[in-house]
């Protein structure tokens, strides 16, 4: 179920787009065995938005976001990106379209500096030797312009980051690889009340650039407070979608415990 878009919005509550999405998900299933974690879900995700994905434990979130990151393919469905049906192999083709995922883990190695972890795997050689200056200046641009001013050096370890500031690193990274949609998986479990501000207040920076960010989070003050859309999951369908401001927590929490809601967003 899908809800209409108001176009009476107040102005910057929703980012309004024109044209096509920037990525469809059309009738996408996945089974594993007997298992059916997906069934017919159909999605779409605007240019230069914040898509909140919530339900459940086992409502197909991780299923629906390894679907888009190439990492699974779907037995049903397809996918869209600009406008185009596209087949993921793997994830260097989502990688390759712009498609970048951040799991709750970041992916990023403790032993290597922030610098180094944003260039790890693309890093700038000149006759075989490594060029530290320009990728100093284009890390220190690609943090200062997200407004990351809390770490103390760009050349610090990973591993002395505080998790806000990892989430951060993961981040810029993305951004530098020209990522047009960025998921973020739980980007601020277990983070502290600073730490967690910093994160959404990164993520609606991604969105004000024209970067798509999809969100999975059980944290709905979180989700409110970033979401211009909201997809439900239950039991593997997407049971309703739609502006976050048509939404509220109490039928949030029973779309995603029931599947339905006595009060319709």
């Amino acid at each position: 179920m899908s809800i209409s878009d108001d176009a009476s919005a107040p102005a910057g509550s929703e980012r309004v787009q024109s044209r096509e999405p920037l990525l469809s998900l059309r009738g996408i299933t996945k089974t594993f065995g007997p298992v059916r974690a997906l069934t017919n879900v159909d999605l779409d995700v605007p240019y230069g938005t914040v898509t909140a994905l919530v339900g459940d434990n086992g409502a197909g979130k991780t299923s629906l976001i390894k679907t888009v990151s190439g990492l699974w393919g779907p037995d049903q469905g397809e996918i869209h990106w600009e406008g185009h049906p596209v087949h993921l192999h793997g994830p260097k083709d989502a990688e390759a379209l712009g498609i970048t995922t951040i799991y709750q883990d970041l992916a990023l190695c403790e032993n290597l500096d922030i610098v180094q972890n944003m260039f790890l795997g693309h890093e700038l050689t000149h006759r075989g030797v490594l060029e530290e200056p320009p990728m100093e200046i284009r890390a220190r641009e690609t943090l200062r312009d997200l407004h990351v001013v809390t770490v103390r050096s760009i050349r610090q370890p990973v591993a002395s980051l505080s998790g806000g500031q990892r989430q951060s690193v993961a981040v810029a990274k993305a951004v530098m690889s020209n990522a047009k949609l960025v998921i973020m998986d739980e980007p601020t479990a277990a983070l502290g009340v600073a730490q967690t501000t910093m994160v959404l207040e990164l993520i609606k920076k991604l969105a004000s650039r024209g970067v798509s960010v999809i969100v999975i989070s059980h944290n709905l003050n979180d989700v409110f407070e970033v979401a211009d859309r909201i997809a439900v999951l239950y039991l593997g369908r997407l049971v309703v979608e739609g502006p976050a401001s048509q939404f509220d927590r109490q039928n949030t929490v029973e779309y995603m415990t029931t599947g339905t809601a006595a009060r319709a967003a």
